[in-house]
C-alpha cells in the first residue's frame, strides 16, 4: 500500500521567477528566491502532486509564482548532477548580485504580499499533501473495510488486514512529524533570505546617493541654464529680432529640463515607493514566523490522531471478543471520510488564496511595465543631454549595466528550466523507487515476525493450549509444540487463534494441530511456584517480587508462568479472564488422593494457575493468607498439588522458583518423589524473603505431602538446627535447591551470622556457593510521580514544582499547618512491628517537632499493645498543626506521602531488603535509613567521603538508638535549611535512580542460565 511507505528524500533548492511577458528587449525580471538547505528531508508518501500536472508545469515555465513545497515527494537522486550544474555557491551568489543590482537601477517593484497569503502560499502544498493523503487512506481503509466483510469467512486473511491498518495508523504519524520537522526547516530557510533581504536595502540606499548625486547634476545645468538666459536679456536692446530668437530657443530647453526634472522626480518617487515595499516586504518576512502557531496546530492534529490511534487499538481489542462489533470500523471509516472533506475545503480554501497572490504578482507585473516606460522615457530625455559628455557617459555606463541585467536574468531563466528539469527527472526516479519499495514492503509484511500483541494475549493463548492438554484434546507432544510457537509469539500461531474466535472448541483444536513448524526459542521455560502474587494476594513485599521479576524477565524473552493457591479473598476482579479448567487433579495427602478444580486466567499480563483443594478442611476459603494453626498443612498440600499439575500437564521447565517457607517443601517433593516420574528437567531455584519466617513443626507432620520423615529428619537434610524433633522446610529448601538466594547482599552476608542467621547459619554457610543475595527492585510502571493517578499533580526530577503542590495538597488533607511552604515534611510508611523500629519511629515523631518539621506516620501493628500505644499518640496530636497519624494502610495516601514529604524514615532492626527507601526516592523524598540489610544495600550516607559522590543518596546511621537517629535526622534538617539549591540536587539524583526490576531480573537470569548449562553438561556426560 502506498499510504504505509515512508521514507527519506531530499528537495533541491530552487527560485520562483516572475516574468514579464513584455516582448521588449529592456524587460526586468523580479525573482523571490526560497533556497532551503541543499537537502531538505521530506516525507516521501505516493501522491497525485500538482508538479506532475501539465498546467502547473506551464506555469513554472511562465514565471508564475509558486512557493517551495515542504511536503513535496520526489526522491533525490539527482541531487549531484544538480550540484555539479549549478556549481553551488558561485551560482546562488550570481543570482543574489542580479538582485541588487536591480535594486541598484531603480528597475525592481515589489508589491505588497500579505502575512496571511504568504502564510497560505507556504501551508498550500502541506494541506494538498495532507488532503491526498487521507484521500489515500480514505481508499486503503474503504478497501480493508470491504475485504474485511468480505472475509470474514475466511478468518486467516482478516487478521491480516486488521494488522496492516494498524500499522499504517503508526506510520501515518511519523510521516506527520517528519512534515512538520520539514516545515520548520523551511522556515529557517526563509530568516535567511530576511538576512539578504537587509542586504539588499543597504544596496538600495546606495543606490539613493547615486540618485543624489544626479539631481546635484542637473541643478548645475539649472544654473547654466540660468545664466544664459540672463546674456541673453542683455543683448535684447540692441536688436529685436535676436531678442525673439533668443526668447524662443531657451523654451524648448527649459521645458525639456522641467520634464526631465519631473521624470526623475517621478523616477526618485519611485524609488522611495521600491524601498517602502522592499520594508514592507521585510516586515512580511518577519510575519512567516508566526508559522510557529500552524506547527503547533499540527502538533495538536498529531495528538487528535494518536488518540484516533488509541482507539483503533482498543476496537480492535474488541474486535477480537467479538467480530460483530466491526461494525464500528464503518463509523470510523465515515468519520475518515468526513475528515477528507473538511480537508479539500481548507485545499480548495488555498488555492483560492494562491490565485489572490497570483494576482498580486501579476500587478506586479504591471508596474514593471510601467517601470519600462519610465525607461523609454529616461532614453528620450537623454537625447537633451547630448551637449553633456558626462551625462553621455552616465547614459552609456547605464545602457551597460542595463544589457548585463539582461544577460544575467537570461542566464537564471536557463537555470531555472534546468531546475525544473531536474525536479522533472527526481520525480520520475522516486516513482521507481517507490514502486520497487511497494514490492519490497510487500515482501516484508509477509515474513515480518509479530510483536505487536500485548503480553496478556500470549499468555491467554498458552493456558488454552495447557488446558487442551490437561482435558486429553490434544497430545504432549502437540502441546509442547503449540507451547513454543506462542513462546516466540509466532504469527502463524496469533492468525489461527483469530481464526477460531466464531468456531468451536473441536473446530479450534483441528486449526491449532494444522500447525506443523517447530520454532525454537533461546530463552527459559521459568514457574514461580508462591502464596502471594501483587495485586490479587498480596500481603506484603513477597507478591511485589513475584509480579516484579515474573514482568522483567518476561520482557527479557523468558516464558514465565506462575502458580497460586485460590484463595476465598484475592481480588478476583484483578484477573483477566479467569475461568476454570475442565479437568481435575488429583494429588496425594494424608494417604489417599485429593482432587484440585484448576483455574486459570492473566495477572499483569502474566498467566497464573489457580489451585482449588477439594479438600475438607477448605484449606484456602479462610477468609485470610496466613495466620491459620494448620498453615503447614495447608502450604505442603499446595506444593505437591502444584507440582501434580506441571506432572499432568506434561510441562518440561528449565526453572522452578519456590518462594518463602509457604513453597519450600517444592524442592524435597521434586527431587524425591517427582524426578522419578519424569518431571525432571527443572532446576530447583528457592529464595527466602525473610528469615524470621521458617515454618518449622513436628517431624511427623512431613509425612501428610508424601515424604519420609526419617530420611528427611536429619541434620543435614530437613531436621530443624534447634529442635531436633521439628521439621524446617526453609532448611530443607536450602539442602535440595540448586540455587539459594535472599533479597539483597548484605541481608545475605547477615543472615550468616549467628545473630542474623535465626538457626541457619550453618547451614548456609556449608552451601555457600550456591546461596547469594539480589537485592530486589520496584515496580517503576506503578511507582512513578509522572504517571501516578494518585497524585493531585504529576511531576518528574525536571521539574519539582508539582512536588511542592502535592505537599500543600497533603497538608490540606490531613489539616496541617501550611503556612510555611520551606517547613520540611517527614513521612514514615511501614508496619508496625520490633523489626521496623517502633521505639525509633515514636522517637522521630517527637525528634522531628523539636526541629521544627513536620511528621506524617501511615501504618498499622498485628502486636495489640504496639497499636493501642500508637493509638494513644494519635489522639495526643489529633488537632496538632504540624503531627498526624494515621493508624491504617491506605493505598492512595500512601502515595500521596511519598510525593508530599521532604524526607522518609526508615530505622528498621533488620531489613532484608526494603522497598519503601526505593519509592521514597523515586518520589524525590531523602530516605534517612538504619545501616541493615537492604537499607545498607540502596542508601547512602551524603556526608560520607569513602562513597562515591553519585552514589550517595540519603542519611543513614548504624546504631539503633535514639543518639543514631538524632544525629542522622539533624543533618538531614541543616541541609534542607541551610543549603536549598543542594538539597535540590540532592532530590533530583534521587528520583534519576533506577530502581527498577531490570538489574535485578538480568541477576536471576546469569543464575538461571549457569544452573541449566550445568545440569545439561552433567546429564550429556551420563
Amino acid at each position: 500500500m502506498a499510504s504505509k511507505l515512508s521514507s527519506t528524500c531530499f528537495l533541491s533548492p530552487f527560485s520562483v521567477s516572475l516574468n514579464s511577458n513584455n516582448n521588449k528587449n529592456n524587460h526586468l525580471n523580479v525573482r523571490l528566491i526560497f533556497s532551503s538547505r541543499r537537502f531538505l528531508p521530506a516525507s516521501c508518501k505516493m501522491r497525485q502532486r500538482s508538479f506532475s500536472s501539465p498546467h502547473k508545469r506551464q506555469q513554472v515555465k511562465k514565471g508564475s509564482p509558486e512557493l517551495p513545497q515542504e511536503n513535496a515527494d520526489f526522491a533525490s537522486s539527482g541531487d549531484e548532477d544538480f550540484e555539479s550544474g549549478n556549481d553551488s555557491t558561485d551560482s546562488e551568489s550570481s543570482l543574489n548580485e542580479e538582485i541588487m543590482d536591480a535594486v541598484e537601477n531603480n528597475n525592481v517593484a515589489v508589491e505588497h504580499i500579505t502575512e496571511q497569503e504568504l502564510g497560505s502560499i507556504i501551508l498550500t502544498d502541506l494541506k494538498k499533501s495532507l488532503a491526498l493523503d487521507r484521500e489515500g487512506e480514505e481508499q486503503l481503509s474503504s478497501a480493508q473495510l470491504d475485504n474485511l466483510i468480505s472475509m470474514i469467512r475466511t478468518a486467516e486473511k482478516n487478521i491480516l488486514l486488521l494488522n496492516q491498518a494498524r500499522v499504517q495508523a503508526l506510520e501515518d504519524l511519523h510521516k506527520i512529524l517528519e512534515e512538520k520537522e520539514a516545515l520548520q526547516g523551511e522556515i529557517n530557510v526563509l530568516e535567511m533570505r530576511l538576512a539578504e533581504t537587509d542586504a539588499r536595502i543597504k544596496v538600495a540606499t546606495q543606490e539613493k546617493i547615486h540618485v543624489e548625486l544626479l539631481e546635484d547634476q542637473l541643478q548645475k545645468l539649472r544654473n547654466e541654464l540660468s545664466h544664459r538666459g540672463a546674456v541673453e536679456n542683455i543683448e535684447l536692446d540692441t536688436n529685436e529680432n535676436q531678442k525673439k530668437l533668443l526668447n524662443e530657443e531657451p523654451v524648448p530647453d527649459n521645458s525639456s529640463i522641467l520634464s526631465l526634472i519631473k521624470e526623475l522626480d517621478s523616477l526618485r518617487m519611485e524609488n522611495l515607493s521600491l524601498n517602502n515595499d522592499i520594508h514592507a516586504l521585510k516586515t512580511q518576512l518577519n510575519n512567516v514566523k508566526n508559522t510557529d502557531e500552524r506547527v503547533v496546530m499540527l502538533e495538536k492534529e498529531r495528538t487528535f490522531l494518536e488518540s484516533s490511534l488509541k482507539e483503533l487499538e482498543s476496537k480492535f481489542s474488541i474486535s477480537q471478543e467479538d467480530v460483530s462489533k466491526l461494525s464500528s470500523l464503518k463509523v470510523e471509516c465515515k468519520d475518515l471520510y468526513e475528515k477528507v472533506e473538511n480537508l479539500q475545503g481548507l485545499l480548495d480554501t488555498a488555492t483560492k488564496q494562491a490565485d489572490q497572490a497570483i494576482l498580486v504578482l501579476q500587478q506586479n507585473q504591471e508596474l514593471r511595465k510601467k517601470v519600462d516606460k519610465l525607461e523609454e522615457s529616461l532614453d528620450e530625455a537623454t537625447v537633451y543631454k547630448l551637449s553633456s559628455e558626462k551625462m553621455q557617459q552616465y547614459n552609456e555606463l547605464m545602457q551597460q549595466k542595463i544589457k548585463l541585467l539582461e544577460e544575467r536574468l537570461q542566464r537564471s531563466d536557463e537555470e531555472i528550466h534546468s531546475y525544473v528539469q531536474l525536479y522533472q527527472e527526481s520525480v520520475k526516479e522516486f516513482q521507481d523507487t517507490l514502486n520497487s519499495l511497494k514490492e519490497e514492503s510487500k515482501k516484508r509484511a509477509l515474513d515480518e515476525p509479530v510483536d505487536d500483541m500485548p503480553w496478556g494475549f500470549w499468555s491467554r493463548l498458552l493456558l488454552i493450549i495447557d488446558g487442551w492438554l490437561l482435558e486429553k484434546k490434544i497430545s504432549t507432544s502437540e502441546a509442547e509444540l503449540l507451547r513454543e510457537m506462542a513462546w516466540k509469539r509466532d504469527g502463524r500461531i496469533r492468525d489461527a487463534y483469530m481464526a477460531c474466535k466464531e468456531k468451536n472448541e473441536h473446530e479450534a483444536v483441528t486449526t491449532f494441530l494444522k500447525l506443523t513448524s517447530s520454532p525454537t526459542s533461546s530463552g527459559l521455560h521459568i514457574i514461580f511456584i508462591a502464596a502471594e502474587m501483587a495485586p490479587v494476594a498480596k500481603v506484603g513485599g513477597l507478591g511485589d517480587v513475584i509480579t516484579g521479576l515474573g514482568k522483567a524477565l518476561q520482557k527479557r524473552g523468558h516464558l514465565v508462568e506462575i502458580i497460586l493457591p485460590k484463595y476465598d479473598c484475592m481480588q478476583y476482579d484483578r484477573v483477566q479472564e479467569l475461568r476454570a479448567l475442565d479437568v481435575v487433579v488429583e494429588s496425594y495427602f494424608d494417604g489417599r488422593l485429593f482432587q484440585n478444580k484448576v483455574w486459570v486466567g492473566t495477572v499483569e499480563g502474566l498467566p497464573v494457575y489457580f489451585i482449588e483443594p477439594h479438600h475438607p478442611d477448605k484449606f484456602f476459603w479462610r477468609e485470610q493468607f496466613y495466620g491459620e494453626c494448620d498453615d503447614f498443612k495447608r502450604f505442603s498440600f499446595f506444593s505437591r498439588a502444584a507440582l501434580e499439575l506441571l506432572l499432568q500437564a506434561g510441562k518440561k521447565p528449565d526453572i522452578i522458583h519456590c518462594h518463602d517457607w509457604q513453597t519450600a517443601f517444592v524442592a524435597p517433593l521434586y527431587w524425591d518423589l517427582y524426578a522419578p516420574k519424569g518431571l525432571n528437567s527443572a532446576r530447583i531455584c528457592f529464595t527466602c524473603h525473610n528469615f524470621e519466617y521458617q515454618g518449622t513443626a513436628q517431624a511427623s507432620e512431613l509425612a501428610s505431602c508424601g515424604l519420609d520423615v526419617q530420611q528427611l529428619n536429619r541434620p543435614d537434610r530437613m531436621q530443624d538446627n534447634s529442635t531436633h524433633d521439628r521439621i524446617n522446610p526453609v532448611k530443607g529448601a536450602i539442602v535440595f535447591s540448586n540455587i539459594v538466594t535472599t533479597v539483597s547482599p548484605s541481608y545475605a552476608q547477615e543472615v550468616r551470622t549467628a545473630e542474623g542467621g535465626k538457626g541457619l547459619h550453618s547451614t548456609l554457610n556449608f552451601h555457600s556457593k550456591k546461596f547469594v543475595g539480589i537485592l530486589n527492585g520496584i515496580d517503576t510502571d506503578i511507582w512513578n510521580p509522572a504517571t501516578d493517578t494518585f497524585l493531585k499533580v504529576q511531576y518528574n526530577a525536571n521539574d519539582l514544582k508539582g512536588k511542592a503542590e502535592n505537599k500543600v495538597a497533603l497538608r490540606r488533607h490531613l489539616a496541617l499547618s501550611f503556612s510555611d511552604s520551606k517547613q520540611p515534611l517527614v513521612g514514615c510508611i511501614t508496619r508496625l512491628v520490633p523489626q521496623k523500629g517502633v521505639h525509633l519511629i515514636r522517637h522521630a515523631i517527637y525528634r522531628t517537632l523539636e526541629l521544627g518539621g513536620q511528621f506524617v506516620l501511615l501504618g498499622s501493628s498485628p502486636v495489640p499493645h504496639i497499636q493501642r500505644e500508637f493509638e494513644g499518640i494519635a489522639n495526643h496530636f489529633e488537632n496538632h498543626d504540624h503531627i498526624r497519624l494515621i493508624l491504617k494502610y491506605d493505598e492512595s495516601l500512601s502515595h500521596s506521602i511519598y510525593a508530599a514529604s521532604d524526607m522518609f524514615i526508615i530505622p528498621s532492626i533488620f531489613e532484608p531488603c526494603g522497598l519503601t527507601q526505593m519509592i521514597a526516592m523515586r518520589y524525590g523524598s531523602v530516605p534517612i535509613a538504619r545501616k541493615t540489610g537492604g537499607l545498607n544495600d540502596s542508601v547512602f550516607d551524603f556526608d560520607d567521603d569513602t562513597i562515591p559522590l553519585q552514589f550517595r543518596n540519603g542519611y543513614t546511621f548504624l546504631n539503633p538508638d535514639e543518639q543514631g537517629l538524632n544525629g542522622a535526622l539533624g543533618r538531614a534538617f541543616n541541609h534542607y535549611k541551610n543549603n536549598p539549591e543542594s538539597w535540590n540536587q540532592l532530590v533530583h539524583k534521587d528520583m534519576s535512580m533506577d530502581w527498577s526490576w531490570d538489574s535485578s531480573a538480568l541477576q536471576y537470569e546469569e543464575l538461571y542460565a549457569k544452573s541449566v548449562a550445568r545440569a545439561r553438561t552433567a546429564t550429556s556426560r551420563v
